[in-house]
């Protein structure tokens, strides 16, 4: 098994796995991991980084990927998770996760950004290898990182309806001025990353 930040020699043909992630900033909430393997005959135009796309362009290049591709998969690593864990570690949970929840095996797997999850302890059959800005180059990224960002901004919409006076629906959770207030008016909830600096100084003052 590879695990490089180069591209190591693997069949044109092969069944090739993209993985991404979304929400690892936010100060409250799950983060997402996605993998994708599309179908070559079935082409989707308009893959790109999820951040580049409207939400309206993300939902409808989401149901065409559920539709086309040949498989994929969603996993996520909860708040506590990330707590426990750190936010980076949580991340390679979640991708392995999604990667554990294909029902294709893929042969390669390329991992947006410069780090692979580990999978020691594994067995596998893949090889994988991390690209810098991948969901912009590789379109099966691309097609995780939209998954992902679909995927968890429905979850934010379902947790502002738990905790509206935050404002999850607007902002994700990320720390905006609007966040960082409800933060200090209302403290922290359950759904809060405790670790997070704000979160935690806010827990600390109280």
């Amino acid at each position: 098994m590879s695990l490089s930040t180069s591209t190591p020699p693997f069949p044109a043909a092969a069944l090739l796995a993209g993985v991404d992630e979304a929400g690892r900033g936010p100060l409250a909430g799950p983060v997402y991991a996605a993998a994708v393997i599309l179908d070559p005959a079935r082409p989707i135009p308009g893959i790109r980084d999820s951040k580049k796309l409207t939400a309206p362009q993300r939902e409808g290049l989401a149901a065409e990927i559920r539709e086309k591709a040949l498989c994929w998969s969603v996993a996520f690593a909860d708040a506590a998770e990330i707590d426990a864990l750190n936010i980076l570690k949580a991340t390679h949970l979640a991708m392995r996760r999604a990667l554990a929840g294909l029902a294709v095996q893929p042969q390669h797997v390329q991992v947006d950004g410069n780090l692979c999850p580990s999978l020691e302890g594994r067995v596998v059959s893949f090889s994988m290898e991390a690209i810098v800005k991948g969901d912009d180059k590789v379109p099966a990224i691309g097609a995780a990182s939209i998954l992902a960002k679909v995927e968890r901004d429905a979850v934010m919409l379902a947790l502002h309806e738990q905790f509206p006076h935050y404002g999850f629906a607007v902002h994700k959770g990320y720390p905006t001025v609007a966040h960082l207030a409800a933060l200090r008016e209302y403290g922290a909830s359950p759904v809060h990353r405790r670790t997070f600096g704000p979160v935690r100084a806010v827990i600390d003052a109280g």
